[in-house]
């Protein structure tokens, strides 16, 4: 009995199988109860975590049942259930922020309207070579001694020059105080620029493994990308111990490598290959 219950504390992992077809690697993990039912499309996506109620005999708090059956509620009716939850609204959201309160939704939106301006915002291209700048991020700026103005600093990425662009707007004037540009200079990738890197793979020849393991692990056809859930970041050339020579500009180039699998299912091994989102290519590594 006691080592019954010592394996319902665990974690419960059930079989891994592989299959390699082409380019790429599928790997399959069969988890209890519906794990990866939580998998969203797109990056930033996560696996739910599996919680108790995937491991039989476990309850919601991660101990096991007692030998009466009734759990942690030794009082509790047999097969009754717990009153429904109460989820409390969230506070009302302003306009705008006090002091160092993070950027408000109104905010992010006037801090990227006013930094995306033209003429010099038309001027530049995005990640699919699109007029205006790819956007990266929008944060609070840091204050100014002896002024209470809210500022945000937005970046901005212009494929058309491969510069980082990075404005300071004041959101109480309307105004922007500053903009820079640096080349060599690259941020964490954007959703928007790991879906295009994610496109140029299926695009192309070396998209062939991508698609062949998917059929392998679903038995259908992979025709979008909104059929893969996909993560990643930059590619940065120093942690790197042999960098093939079509990537020996990334960093001055924007490049990114992900990692990719099945929505709800096997992950896909793309890590072998790096987009250049600059030269707009795809390349083998390793």
């Amino acid at each position: 009995m006691y080592e019954i219950a010592r394996r319902h504390l665990g974690k419960v992992v059930a079989g891994a199988a592989m299959a390699v077809t082409g380019t790429a690697v599928a790997v399959a993990i069969s988890l209890p109860g519906s794990a990866g039912a939580n998998d969203s499309a797109g990056p930033g996506g996560s696996t739910g975590a599996v919680g108790a109620a995937g491991v039989p005999g476990a309850t919601a708090g991660g101990g096991s049942a007692g030998a009466t059956g009734q759990g942690e509620t030794g009082d509790r009716a047999e097969g009754s259930a717990p009153p429904p939850a109460t989820v409390a609204p969230p506070a009302a959201e302003g306009e705008k922020g006090v002091g160092s309160d993070p950027l408000t939704d109104d905010e992010l939106a006037r801090a990227e309207a006013l930094a995306l301006a033209p003429p010099a915002a038309t001027a530049q291209q995005d990640v699919t070579g699109g007029r205006g700048p790819q956007r990266l991020g929008t944060r609070l700026a840091d204050p100014v001694p002896g002024d209470d103005s809210r500022r945000a600093e937005v970046r901005l990425y212009d494929y058309g020059r491969d510069e980082l662009v990075t404005k300071t707007v004041n959101l109480d004037t309307g105004k922007v105080e500053s903009s820079g540009a640096q080349r060599g200079v690259q941020p964490s990738a954007h959703p928007d620029e790991l879906r295009e890197a994610l496109e140029l793979i299926l695009a192309g020849p070396l998209g062939k493994g991508v698609k062949e393991d998917y059929e392998d692990a679903t038995g259908k056809e992979l025709t979008s990308t909104e059929q893969l859930w996909f993560n990643g970041d930059v590619y940065r050339t120093y942690r790197e111990s042999k960098v093939p020579a079509a990537l020996a500009r990334c960093g001055e180039h924007r490049c990114v490598r992900l990692v990719t699998k099945v929505l709800n299912g096997a992950w896909i091994d793309t890590r072998n290959l790096v987009v250049d989102l600059s030269a707009r290519t795809v390349t083998r590594v390793g």
